[in-house]
């Protein structure tokens, strides 16, 4: 007789590894934690000793830039390897070992990219506290300090589909989508013109090879929901339009450091806010696409890794001609 296994935490009289169907190596979840083993790095590999040479040679205004987009990205990464967690928890109430197992590796990487940034800050003199480089505006607080935080730590009480599609848009479309794939895409495309900091470069493109895993992971988790549950939709949309206006405050707060004269590097407020904007569109459109959808259908579709790897061509070939045109 077939017995009833129970693999959540603290309740298992069984495990999900031994059971037909094992781990289900071509769910989504897997793939790219098959993906992301393949794609392992070590922040201490990266050289940061040509960095120290050009932090230091610098304007004040470029320094300033420079910093706080790095102190800002870093507090960052310290907060998602934080906050990643209650979504174990909600994964394991769900019983999605698949889930879990690439979230782990998902802390992983949010770790080792905070790792990485303090690297960088040591490697160009910069030891001391760096409070005064993130802290400079509010709205980056409404969203690290507010509204991640409770949407993440809602899912240790009520992990149900409509709280984890909150916290997917908030963590991942928000956080990572909008605010950090943004900012490195800025950053990556300045560097590469003026042949800055090239071990910020590889630090970059490191992480954002990382972050459009999360992200795909992300959209994933929002397409199950919706094609489960068609009010989960109104959810996304709804939250989303909750969280925009912060975002788009916190992308403009970093100008506010140079009010008066031309920011530095001569990134354009308007472009970045434009990328953003048509990238979100395109993840959403993805999301809208699972309505109707068979959710068995979904949890095997690679079609948010694919949409992920398109947006990093297509920033690839900007990057290359941001090059040419330096040259």
């Amino acid at each position: 007789m077939a017995i009833d296994r129970i693999i959540e935490h603290n309740k298992r009289n069984g495990f999900g590894s031994l059971c037909p169907g094992g781990l289900r190596m071509e769910s989504f979840p897997m793939k790219l934690f098959r993906k992301g083993n393949k794609k392992f790095w070590n922040p201490e590999d990266i050289d940061f000793s040509k960095d120290a040479e050009d932090f230091a040679s610098m304007t004040d205004d470029e320094q300033l830039m420079t910093a706080s987009l790095a102190a800002r990205f870093m507090a960052g990464e310290e907060s998602v390897t934080q906050d990643i967690q209650p979504f174990m928890h909600a994964m394991a109430a769900e019983g999605r070992l698949a889930d879990e197992t690439y979230l782990a590796q998902f802390a992983f990487e949010e770790a080792k990219h905070m790792q990485g940034f303090r690297m960088w800050f040591d490697a160009v003199g910069l030891d001391g506290d760096l409070h005064d480089y993130a802290e400079y505006g509010p709205a980056y607080d409404v969203i690290f300090k507010v509204e991640q935080p409770k949407a993440m730590y809602a899912l240790m009480d009520d992990p149900s589909p409509a709280a984890q599609v909150r916290a997917s848009v908030t963590y991942n479309h928000i956080v990572e989508g909008c605010l950090a794939l943004t900012g490195y895409f800025a950053w990556a495309k300045v560097c590469n013109s003026r042949g800055l900091l090239p071990g910020m470069q590889k630090l970059i493109k490191h992480i954002g090879d990382d972050e459009r895993r999360h992200m795909a992971w992300g959209t994933f988790t929002c397409r199950r929901h919706v094609a489960a549950d068609d009010a989960n939709w109104t959810v996304v949309e709804q939250h989303m339009g909750k969280l925009m206006e912060p975002a788009i405050e916190l992308t403009n707060e970093i100008y506010s450091r140079f009010e008066g004269k031309e920011a530095p590097f001569g990134i354009v407020q308007e472009e970045m806010t434009q990328y953003a904007a048509e990238k979100l569109m395109r993840r959403l459109e993805s999301i809208q696409g699972a309505r109707g959808r068979n959710p068995l259908e979904i949890d095997e579709d690679y079609s948010p890794m694919e949409l992920e790897d398109k947006f990093g061509e297509e920033d690839a070939e900007v990057q290359r001609q941001a090059l040419v045109t330096a040259s």
